[in-house]
């Protein structure tokens, strides 16, 4: 793997050279469920760690492999995970360092799948969620106790928008010992956590990663520097039952020791609850990488113009957009994000959830669907739809009024994008 500092040449050439077989340019897409193994010696050194390589493709797969390799360039990680959906890399991230009796600390401004996977599913197995308002970082330090195993932010609260300080929050959790893990994906591609302090990213790699709305996938990204060996993380520093009493954070050889957590993420997690992406899907995305950066710095572009057009909207009570100065989060966006502000924006329209079901229903260039991050315009009435699930106490917490309405914008003509939502309000 050859290693660049520009994310534009590394989207295209961070994991994958040619092929050795057949000398392709572009990575060959590998439909195969298991490999031959070259003797018994090398099956049980495979099944044992003493070296690496294909055995199932619910553990790994040539296609995966240049998917997950050219992530972890990009991201600045040591290795990473590609999973079945964002969702389940969320799920795996937790229970790969967290057990019945443990408890994390996590932002209140969750995305809805993500706030009943934590609120209600994780206290069914025993894992405990305290959710703390993110916008101070010492918020979190308030609910860390000796149960604690990692303190978990959104880059961007979805849909309120906020921004995490990262750099911050990072601070409170290492200084008690403890990870912080970020799910980035309303940023890629204009912000690296690993860079700010995170010890772990996550993405569902069905938004702006892939880009096309033609995949379901998620990864972990595991930066390779956390020391996994104290009692704080038992998971890892105590033996693991399923692998002959390995403790994953001690007893690794040193090349694979900074990945402890990504391996046992592979090795026990997914290995035998089987979230695995499909080699098809991890093709889609390879593809869909390759443009990236100039679909991110487009989605910005256009994103910030929508905004600064429905503020200035008699109908619309207010916006929300972290490229707005006004936007209380916008010095610690300017801070972090590089090249853009993203492309989601809300807002809420003068008559409340009539009026956002109203014109969301008037939309003609913008495709009314569940998802974020399409290279099309997209729109959604989140109380009535994605978080719907809360209570109305719980999507006050998370920001979502009943009005509200979120927009994801495309890379199309923005003057195109303005009229449609131009022909919608009036």
């Amino acid at each position: 793997m050859t290693t660049h500092t520009h994310i534009n040449t590394q989207a295209l050439h961070a994991s994958f050279s040619s092929d050795s077989a057949t000398n392709s340019v572009d990575a060959p897409l590998y439909r195969t469920t298991a490999y031959q193994f070259n003797s018994t010696e090398h099956a049980a050194n495979l099944f044992g760690l003493k070296e690496l390589g294909n055995i199932y493709t619910r553990l790994n797969n040539p296609t995966v492999d240049v998917l997950e390799k050219t992530i972890a360039s990009i991201e600045g990680g040591a290795a990473a995970v590609a999973l079945s959906s964002g969702t389940a890399a969320v799920f795996y991230s937790i229970i790969n360092l967290a057990q019945a009796g443990d408890e994390i600390v996590a932002s209140s401004n969750l995305y809805g799948g993500s706030f009943t996977q934590f609120n209600d599913i994780l206290p069914q197995l025993g894992i405990n969620v305290r959710f703390v308002d993110p916008s101070n970082a010492e918020n979190f330090t308030k609910e860390i106790n000796a149960k604690t195993r990692a303190v978990f932010v959104e880059s961007i609260g979805n849909p309120s928008l906020d921004v995490a300080d990262i750099s911050a929050i990072s601070d409170v959790a290492h200084r008690h010992g403890l990870p912080l893990i970020v799910d980035a994906t309303f940023t890629a591609g204009i912000f690296k956590p690993l860079e700010q302090g995170a010890d772990i990213a996550v993405y569902s790699l069905t938004k702006w990663y892939g880009g096309h709305g033609n995949g379901v996938g998620g990864v972990v990204v595991d930066k390779g520097t956390f020391d996994w060996s104290t009692s704080k993380h038992p998971l890892l520093s105590q033996p693991e039952n399923s692998y002959n009493g390995l403790r994953f954070g001690i007893d690794l050889p040193e090349p694979l020791l900074p990945i402890a957590y990504a391996l046992r993420l592979r090795l026990v997690p997914l290995r035998n609850l089987g979230a695995c992406i499909s080699p098809d899907n991890a093709y889609s995305f390879i593809q869909g990488i390759k443009t990236l950066p100039l679909r991110v710095k487009q989605h910005s572009e256009n994103a910030l113009k929508v905004a600064e057009y429905l503020q200035a909207r008699s109908q619309v009570e207010w916006v929300r957009y972290p490229g707005l100065s006004n936007h209380a989060s916008h010095p610690t966006a300017v801070k972090q994000f590089n090249g853009g502000f993203g492309a989601i924006l809300v807002f809420e329209l003068s008559g409340g959830e009539q009026a956002g079901r109203q014109f969301i229903e008037k939309l003609k260039l913008f495709k009314h669907v569940a998802n974020v991050g399409d290279a099309k315009s997209l729109a959604i009435h989140p109380a009535s739809t994605t978080h719907s699930q809360l209570t109305v106490d719980q999507q006050a917490s998370a920001g979502i009024s009943p009005g509200l309405v979120r927009l994801s914008i495309g890379i199309e003509n923005v003057d195109d994008i303005i009229a449609d939502i131009d022909q919608a309000l009036t």
